[in-house]
């Protein structure tokens, strides 16, 4: 999980997230990721419109957002 965090951060893509809170709660999140440690991460959170530390090992998935065009016909 760590290797995608460190890749989607390098390009500086959005990404959402599939994430585990404390105390069990699981959450869609959409993030711009910042920097990324051994065991965290550092986000932009957009749900919570604030900077927002994170425990790499509670995200159960993530992936780049691809943002697709529609066409005007």
């Amino acid at each position: 999980m760590r290797q995608a965090l460190l890749k989607i951060c390098q390009r500086h893509e959005l990404a959402e997230m599939i994430y585990i809170r404390a105390d069990g709660t699981l959450t869609k999140r959409r993030v711009r990721i910042l920097a990324v440690g051994i065991d965290t991460f550092t986000a932009y959170c957009h749900l919570r419109h604030e900077k927002r530390t994170f425990k790499i090992e509670r995200v159960l998935s993530v992936q780049r957002v691809v943002n697709r065009e529609r066409q005007v016909i």
